[in-house]
């Protein structure tokens, strides 16, 4: 890849308002000028309208319509090796607490909410699995790989590719070991001391699903001699932690039935003495025949993927989430707990709370709402559209 050139940017003024408010966004359509065509991953210095001073820094994607992603908020900076680990370093001391509870998993890199906006790292173990989302990273990526390794202590590094990306011409192929060694892409991993295993290689995004895990420890608290079902399991997150806390029957539903073995073989690796059951389908079918079959779990666990990826999908999505949430009603013993959560950013925590409270009055469901949960310390908020993960925890009556 070539050096990056260095552009000089001006901004619409409300575009630079916006960045001066913390916003890492930049569209095509907000750009007032800038001194040469760009390539994948140049510097954009963008400099301040009144008094044409450089004012933050970021690095331009013309494959993308948001064309520059903002790094650095405070004034002039040498884009370096140094500068990167600065970031890296803070980022991992932000996530330290994490390594005393007997985790040796989690986000190391979240995009733009650590000043690195179309990346993800994500730690498992001694491996780790560099996401790329935007081609602004092309050129550094062999500058940040070492970085990464030697601050979190890694046998290796694997890369993944957006969908997007792997159209197009990259240096490294789709799964590539580009750091160290890897004798095997299943990698074991424990959080709260419950173990799983991933494919770092083959597994959905970089493997698995970080950002629920506290969630998890605290449905593996309430499982206690209960039956629980994990709807949208995957590879049985939720599930594994409610056999490992003590859960005598647990049910793992997903369309997936490769992810359904993943979860089999993660119920395998703790001990338990619960029923493990598995129903590979679509989730709304497969709930129907249970609500038919008059079946009934003391934990409901409902976490669908993200329903609604642009504003067009807002009002599907919605009643989505409140078919699942009537669904859940239905499959939750008297005094069970019911979990309803959600990963779309384009749906508040406050418009998913009133869609379960509309849904319950309308069913007549006497409820208390026990607690709701947003991201771990692994998953930090940097601006608006940084917060998706919102759950709400409910007792239904």
């Amino acid at each position: 890849m070539n050096t990056p050139n260095r552009l000089a940017v001006k901004l619409k003024p409300v575009a630079e308002r916006s960045v001066k408010k913390g916003h890492p966004w930049i569209f095509s359509d907000s750009i007032e000028k800038v001194n040469k065509k760009g390539k994948p991953g140049d510097i954009a210095i963008l400099f301040d309208q009144r008094r044409n001073k450089p004012f933050a820094i970021g690095l331009y994607d013309p494959f993308s319509p948001i064309r520059i992603k903002v790094i650095h908020k405070e004034g002039p900076a040498n884009i370096d090796g140094a500068f990167f680990e600065n970031k890296i370093h803070k980022a991992f001391n932000i996530r330290k607490e994490l390594q005393t509870k007997n985790i040796n998993a989690y986000r190391l890199i979240f995009g733009e909410n650590d000043g690195m906006p179309g990346l993800i790292v994500d730690i498992y173990n001694k491996v780790g699995v560099v996401k790329v989302y935007s081609s602004i990273w092309l050129p550094y990526l062999d500058l940040l790989f070492p970085i990464i390794a030697k601050t979190t202590n890694l046998n290796a590094i694997v890369i993944r590719w957006s969908r997007k990306l792997q159209d197009l011409e990259t240096p490294y192929t789709e799964g590539e070991v580009v750091y160290g060694n890897l004798e095997n892409s299943q990698v074991k991993f424990t959080e709260y001391g419950v173990h799983f295993e991933t494919d770092v290689i083959l597994g959905h995004k970089t493997g698995f699903f970080l950002d629920h895990r506290e969630n998890r420890q605290k449905v593996g608290k309430l499982s206690k001699n209960k039956t629980v079902l994990d709807v949208f399991s995957y590879a049985g997150g939720f599930s594994i932690h409610a056999l490992a806390g003590g859960a005598k029957e647990v049910t793992s539903l997903d369309f997936s039935k490769q992810a359904l073995e993943l979860a089999k073989h993660n119920a395998s690796l703790n001990p338990h003495s619960g029923i493990h059951q598995t129903i590979a389908g679509d989730a709304f079918e497969e709930l129907q025949k249970l609500i038919n079959e008059k079946k009934k779990f003391d934990v409901v666990v409902i976490d669908p993927p993200s329903f609604a990826k642009s504003k067009k999908e807002q009002n599907i999505a919605k009643k989505k989430y409140a078919q699942l949430a009537e669904m859940g009603v239905a499959l939750t013993k008297k005094n069970g707990i019911l979990l309803l959560a959600s990963c779309s950013s384009r749906i508040t925590k406050d418009e998913l709370l009133q869609i379960h409270s509309e849904c319950f009055k309308q069913l007549k469901v006497d409820y208390t709402l026990i607690e709701t949960t947003s991201h771990a310390i692994d998953h930090p908020i940097g601006f608006e559209e940084g917060e998706y993960l919102k759950s709400a925890y409910y007792k239904i009556r």
